[in-house]
C-alpha cells in the first residue's frame, strides 16, 4: 500500500520596514527556523538616505503554525525593532475595485489579466461615473456600480466607494483611468491603497488631448507612469514606468495607441507587484521587490 503523499506547506509573505541596525536579517532568519517555517526568498535593502531597512521574506511552513499564530508571536520582534511589518497567505489574492471612466483600455486589460491568473486579484467591483463600461465588466462577471459625480454630488459619490470598500473587504482601489479629482480626505482614508496610471512622460502637456500636444511639439518619448494617489495631484509614491521611443512619422492617433499600450503595461505591473505584496513605502518613494 502506497503512503500518503505529503501535504503541500502553506505560503507566507512578510514585509517589514524599520530604522537599519545590526541584528534585523539575524532576528527574523532565527524566529523564522524556531517557529519550524522554510525562507523560500528573502530581499533587503537599507536605504542610506532615510536610514531605514526594508525587507520581504516569502516563507513557507505546515500546520501547526496558522497565520493567526505567526501574527502574535512575531509581534515582539516588530515591537523590538520598531518595524512597521505586515505577514499575508502568499495564496491569497487581493479584493480590488476598479475605477474607470470612459477610456476602457486599462480596465479590460487588468480584467482579462485577473481573469486568466496573470495577476493575483479578486476584482469585487467596477466603479464608474458613467455607464458605459456595465456590460464589458458583466462579460467578465463582475458587478457594476455606477456612481455618478458632480460637483454637488461629490462627497456623496466618495461616500457610497468608501462603503462599497468596506463591505466588500476591499484592499486595493486602481484608477484604471478615473477621470475624477479625489478628495483629500478620501486620499487619506485609502493612503497606500489607491494606485492610479498617468502619462507621466508628458509632465508638459497638462489638460485635454495630452498626445496630440506632445505630436505638435514633436516629442520623442512617450511614457506613463504608475503610483499612489495622494492628495498632491499625480505626485504620489511612483511604482512602475513605461517608456517608448517615437519618431518622426508618427500620427497622434499612432501616439495615443502607444500611450495607451505603455499605460496597460505600467499599471498591470504596479496592481502585481503591490498584490504580491512587493511594494513598501519609502516617504515620497517607493521600494520595489523584484
Amino acid at each position: 500500500m502506497s503512503s500518503p503523499s505529503p501535504t503541500a506547506a502553506d505560503q507566507y509573505v512578510l514585509t517589514l520596514s524599520c530604522p537599519d541596525k545590526q541584528g534585523i536579517v539575524h532576528a527574523v532568519s532565527s524566529y523564522l527556523f524556531m517557529t519550524g517555517c522554510n525562507i523560500e526568498d528573502s530581499q533587503q535593502f537599507g536605504d542610506h538616505d532615510t536610514g531605514l531597512f526594508f525587507m520581504r521574506v516569502h516563507f513557507s511552513a505546515e500546520s501547526p503554525v496558522t497565520l493567526e499564530k505567526l501574527r502574535a508571536s512575531f509581534a515582539a520582534i516588530g515591537d523590538s525593532f520598531h518595524m512597521s511589518w505586515q505577514l499575508h497567505r502568499a495564496e491569497q489574492k487581493m479584493r480590488v475595485v476598479l475605477m474607470v471612466s470612459r477610456f476602457g483600455h486599462c480596465l479590460n486589460d487588468l480584467l482579462f489579466r485577473a481573469s486568466i491568473g496573470a495577476l493575483p486579484v479578486e476584482v469585487a467591483a467596477v466603479v464608474s461615473n458613467h455607464p458605459d463600461f456595465a456590460e464589458l465588466a458583466a462579460s467578465y462577471d463582475v458587478p457594476f456600480r455606477h456612481i455618478p459625480v458632480t460637483r454637488e454630488t461629490k462627497a456623496q459619490a466618495e461616500a457610497e466607494l468608501l462603503a462599497l470598500v468596506e463591505d466588500e473587504g476591499v484592499e486595493l482601489v486602481v484608477l484604471a483611468r478615473y477621470m475624477q479629482v479625489l478628495s483629500d480626505d478620501l486620499c487619506k482614508a485609502l493612503s497606500g491603497r489607491i494606485i492610479n496610471i498617468h502619462h507621466s512622460f508628458l509632465p508638459s502637456f497638462k489638460g485635454a488631448k495630452p498626445y496630440h500636444q506632445a505630436h505638435a511639439r514633436g516629442v520623442k518619448l512617450i511614457g506613463a507612469t504608475a503610483h499612489y494617489v495622494t492628495a498632491d495631484l499625480d505626485e504620489g509614491p511612483i511604482i512602475e514606468q513605461e517608456v517608448e521611443r517615437v519618431g518622426h512619422q508618427v500620427t497622434p492617433e499612432q501616439l495615443v495607441a502607444i500611450g495607451r499600450d505603455v499605460e496597460c503595461q505600467a499599471l498591470a505591473r504596479a496592481v502585481k507587484w503591490h498584490s504580491e505584496h512587493r511594494v513598501l513605502l519609502n516617504g515620497s518613494r517607493t521600494v520595489v521587490f523584484d
